[in-house]
């Protein structure tokens, strides 16, 4: 079965202006979401949703569809994005009489991932049956061993303890913990039409390499990833 994956890219980033179509290793970020979705053989079909025509411009030029524009009432900063998730699968539905049954979502602000990682969050969707797929990659730090937190009354303590109020002194003591990323998302369109929270349902989630989970916020972000990527590039 062909799937329709999803990119969703607003135009006004405060973060970093323009990220989405920002030059990034020799093309604009967006551009490298929309070939790494097409390169996973399950998926036939991309779909962008925006408000910004430059944006729109740039994802056609490398092969997405982009057959809406989103509503300037759902591109706000502090609006969810899963409500832009439903304004697309409901245009699918209103336009083409059906919507796909498996909701993909491909960020264009994590250009280090393979399209095999893609595949991993799908793999992992059919194997488990859950409501929705996460990216995610082994976290840094820590809330169990060390990540504090400041106390009302004053001063610092751990973030979390073992649950029965007793701190956890050993790294090897403390719960696995992972970060999420922006791989990519997967879920079941019927899901993400009823349901305002991601965890409200059966979670499961793919493990990436942190190497390949680079979230562009900021200048930072990108300077770092887009080092990351002409390393590879240059590799091979």
């Amino acid at each position: 079965m062909t799937l329709t994956a999803f990119i969703f890219a607003r135009g006004g980033s405060k973060g970093l202006p323009g990220k989405n179509i920002r030059p990034f290793a020799g093309k604009p970020l967006i551009g490298w979401a929309v070939e790494q979705a097409l390169a996973v053989e399950r998926i036939g079909r991309v779909i962008v949703s925006t408000d910004s025509a430059e944006i729109a411009e740039a994802a056609r030029t490398h092969g997405a569809e982009v057959p809406f524009m989103r509503p300037e009432t759902l591109a706000g900063d502090l609006t969810p994005e899963i409500l832009a998730w439903r304004h697309a699968l409901e245009f699918l539905r209103q336009t083409e009489g059906t919507m796909p049954e498996t909701f993909i979502s491909v960020p264009a602000t994590s250009p280090l991932r393979l399209p095999e990682d893609i595949d991993a969050c799908l793999d992992e969707y059919a194997r488990s049956g859950a409501d929705v797929v996460l990216s995610v990659a082994p976290a840094h730090r820590s809330p169990w061993f060390n990540m504090v937190k400041r106390r009302p009354e004053g001063g610092f303590s751990l973030v979390n303890d073992d649950g029965r109020g007793r701190r956890i002194a050993r790294r090897q003591d403390a719960p696995e913990v992972f970060d999420i990323t922006t791989v990519a998302y997967v879920a079941r369109s019927g899901y993400v039409m009823q349901h305002d929270d991601l965890f409200s349902g059966r979670v499961s989630a793919a493990v990436v390499p942190v190497e390949r989970t680079a979230d562009i916020d900021t200048q930072l972000d990108f300077e770092v990833a887009e080092l990351l990527m002409k390393k590879r590039l240059e590799h091979g």
